[in-house]
């Protein structure tokens, strides 16, 4: 088989609108969540992780008329053409393009939207994006709850090694919407603080909206600086709810199982963890879980909720470039929030920045439905 890599890449956020300022901003230690105050959002105050609507506008304005696209089509054609400026890449026939969202367009859904309702379905946002950029194929749209950005990783690399296409970029994104507000508060799962996650005093999940980007390839005039190789990869559901995770991390054990199967080698070569960490009793709970089935636990491993809230769709592929960076600047960045350990297993969150070196990392992913993902990434020589 053949190798797969994961390139140039980019991220939307609070943060800043390219990976450089997002790890620069995570190295000081600084959240984009806030308190909000948006009666079209939420009736009561609420805390999350927005992208400034102004600088988002302001930044869309050099690609043409910002009203005939959404906030998501925009905030995903800013990621994507910043990741096709930086790799130049000529898109073909054999060139690929990944849809990941949970939610898409569900704004336009809202009764005072400016767009049709149609807009919402899935395969449109795959058109605008497909048509922006003048891609050959149809988009491939990943929508599989939250672990969708990391699923999608997985599905380009199957792509390439059975060499269905030579190049796929992978777009994720997802926003803040009433409908997706209103969901979580149904569960009573939204804290009323900025997450904790794996602390004795989490409260719940704040949301956060985000765009992300990555080339992946197997053709090494692509490889970036900060380039990391696939090494292995599943994804498996538990069957357990259609909200609640298996109580025993069944899922995400397995799909760790299969990934280091896949990638043949031992759990104890992992130098980092980027987990899921939703700051929920359960998530959390079933992740310590899983990851002392594996013999992880002592493994450095931290959540970037407390950096950008749960970005839905969008958390696996930006926790990814996150971890790509750790990898690149040898650095381990801090579970923002973490105070006192809250799951009955032990593990190793990290508490504060460090250098170290870095060759490997495994990103876990798990959501609605009972589906969990695992990939194992390696510095690309």
């Amino acid at each position: 088989m053949k190798d797969v890599f994961v390139t140039y890449n980019n991220i939307i956020s609070a943060l800043g609108f390219n990976t450089t300022s997002n790890i620069e901003q995570i190295s000081k230690g600084i959240s984009g969540i806030k308190k909000q105050e948006d009666k079209k959002l939420m009736k009561n105050p609420f805390y999350a992780s927005l992208i400034d609507t102004y600088e988002l506008d302001k930044a869309f304005k050099k690609f043409g008329n910002g009203k005939i696209y959404t906030r998501l089509e925009k905030m995903m054609i800013l990621s994507l053409h910043d990741v096709i400026q930086q790799s130049k890449i000529t898109i073909t026939k054999k060139t690929a393009l990944i849809i990941s969202t949970t939610k898409g367009n569900v704004d336009t859904l809202d009764s005072k939207s400016e767009f049709p309702k149609e807009r919402a379905y899935l395969p449109e946002l795959g058109k605008q994006i497909q048509h922006f950029f003048g891609f050959e194929n149809e988009a491939i749209i990943v929508s599989n709850a939250c672990v969708s950005g990391i699923l999608s990783i997985a599905i380009a690399k199957r792509l390439i090694q059975s060499e269905v296409y030579e190049d796929v970029l992978i777009v994720s994104g997802d926003v803040v919407s009433e409908f997706i507000l209103s969901g979580f508060n149904s569960f009573q799962a939204i804290s009323e603080k900025p997450c904790k996650p794996f602390s004795k005093n989490r409260t719940g999940i704040t949301i956060g909206e985000a765009a992300a980007t990555v080339l992946v390839t197997a053709n090494k005039k692509y490889k970036s600086d900060d380039a990391v190789k696939v090494v292995g990869d599943s994804s498996c559901n538990d069957a357990n709810h259609i909200s609640g995770p298996s109580r025993t991390g069944e899922g995400l054990y397995r799909s760790m199982l299969a990934a280091f199967s896949e990638a043949k080698i031992e759990p104890s070569s992992v130098d980092y963890i980027s987990a899921h960490g939703t700051a929920t009793q359960f998530n959390d709970e079933m992740e310590a879980i899983a990851l002392n089935r594996m013999q992880l636990n002592n493994t450095p491993l931290n959540s970037l909720k407390g950096y950008y809230g749960h970005t839905l769709g969008a958390s696996g592929l930006v926790e990814t470039i996150v971890g790509m960076q750790s990898l690149y600047y040898n650095t381990l960045y801090a579970s923002l929030g973490f105070d006192e350990l809250g799951v009955t297993e032990n593990i190793n969150v990290i508490k504060k920045n460090e250098s170290k070196e870095l060759k490997t990392f495994l990103k876990t992913a798990s959501g609605f439905g009972g589906c969990n993902t695992a990939v194992i990434f390696q510095k690309a020589m």
